[in-house]
């Protein structure tokens, strides 16, 4: 294939792909707003319930969310009463965000009707067909982190 056929070709991939994660997370946050949260405090939620208390500090890393957002997200899962802060007893600098009752009654909720509405999206693949788009996005993935580090 000739260098302008290939770059043809990896255009057209890449606005593929765009469209495809758009349209595949507004479906999903769709469905998150009718729980009166927006994808970041449900990312955050979803994480405390299943992974247990965070370091504010680390949550942004895990949920992909510049740190800088964090303290908003949590001061409105917060009000909301979702989530508590908790003091680090052996490093005072050291914050924890933990998952309420309340919080923890709400992903219980919502979370098996999130898991469906993924499964019934990507329910046009077949099972082997989900693991070979799932090997080849990681390995353009794991690409691509190349390029970001040198």
């Amino acid at each position: 294939m000739n260098k302008s056929k290939q770059t043809e070709e990896s255009l057209k991939f890449f606005i593929v792909l765009s469209r495809a994660h758009r349209a595949f997370n507004d479906a999903v946050n769709k469905h998150i707003s009718t729980f009166n949260l927006n994808p970041t405090e449900f990312a955050v939620l979803e994480l405390l319930y299943h992974k247990g208390d965070q370091p504010l500090q680390q949550i942004g890393g895990k949920i992909l969310l510049a740190s800088g957002s964090i303290t908003y997200v949590v001061d409105k899962l917060e009000q909301k009463g979702l989530l508590a802060r908790k003091a680090c007893p052996t490093d005072r600098r050291v914050t924890f965000a933990q998952i309420t009752e309340n919080g923890k009654k709400l992903i219980e909720e919502i979370f098996p009707t999130h898991q469906e509405r993924i499964n019934e999206i990507v329910s046009v693949l077949t099972d082997e067909e989900k693991n070979m788009v799932t090997e080849m996005l990681k390995k353009v993935g794991f690409h691509a982190n190349d390029f970001l580090k040198s």
